[in-house]
C-alpha cells in the first residue's frame, strides 16, 4: 500500500539577488565625460574688436584714435556672388565704396594690399601688430558658399582681424539695392 502526501508541499531554495552595478557605473562615467567634452565644445568662442568711440566727446568717428577708421574695411556680400568693399565708416565711404568679385585680382588682391598698407603704418608708429580689422555682413540674397570664400579669401590675405556681421546700416542696405 501507498501512501502519497498530499498536503505536502516542496519549497524550493531562496538564493539571495544579487545585482552587478559594474556595466552600469561604467556607462554612467562614459555619459558624464561625453556631456562635459561636448558642452565645453560647444561654447561659442568670441573675440572683442577694438573700434574707435563714434560718440561725441571723442570728437566723432575716429577721434580719439587716429588711423583706427583706416584700419576697419568691410565688405558686404551679395546674391550672385557680388562683394561691396569700403573702408572707414559707411557715412563716409559710401561714394568710395568698390564693387569687386572673387579671387586673385578681386577681392584678395584689395585685402593683401590694404592689409600691408595697414600694417606698414603701424609698423611706423611704433605698434606693429596692428593689422586691418575686417568686418563682412553677408546679406539675406548671399549664400553659404560666398561665406566661405570670402573666409578662405581672409586666410590667403593674412588678416588676422576680422568678424562676421549680419546687421546692416541704412546706407548700406542703400548701397546694396542701388546695385
Amino acid at each position: 500500500m501507498e501512501i502519497y502526501k498530499k498536503d505536502k508541499k516542496v519549497r524550493s531554495k531562496k538564493l539571495k539577488a544579487r545585482v552587478d552595478l559594474t556595466a552600469m557605473v561604467s556607462v554612467s562615467f562614459l555619459l558624464i565625460v561625453f556631456f562635459m567634452v561636448t558642452t565645453e565644445l560647444g561654447k561659442p568662442k568670441a573675440i572683442e574688436i577694438g573700434l574707435p568711440d563714434k560718440y561725441p566727446g571723442c570728437g566723432g568717428y575716429g577721434g580719439c584714435s587716429k588711423g583706427t577708421e583706416e584700419r576697419i574695411l568691410t565688405v558686404l556680400l551679395d546674391d550672385n556672388d557680388r562683394i561691396v568693399f569700403y573702408s572707414g565708416f559707411p557715412e563716409w565711404s559710401m561714394d568710395t565704396a568698390k564693387f569687386l568679385n572673387y579671387g586673385k585680382n578681386g577681392i584678395r588682391q584689395e585685402l593683401f594690399n590694404r592689409n600691408k598698407t595697414i600694417l606698414e603704418y603701424s609698423a611706423a608708429i611704433g605698434k606693429p601688430k596692428n593689422g586691418a580689422i575686417v568686418i563682412i555682413k553677408p546679406s539675406k540674397k548671399s549664400n553659404y558658399k560666398n561665406l566661405v570664400d570670402i573666409l578662405d579669401e581672409m586666410a590667403i590675405a593674412k588678416i588676422e582681424t576680422y568678424t562676421i556681421v549680419n546687421e546692416f546700416t541704412p546706407e548700406e542696405s542703400k548701397l546694396l539695392a542701388a546695385r
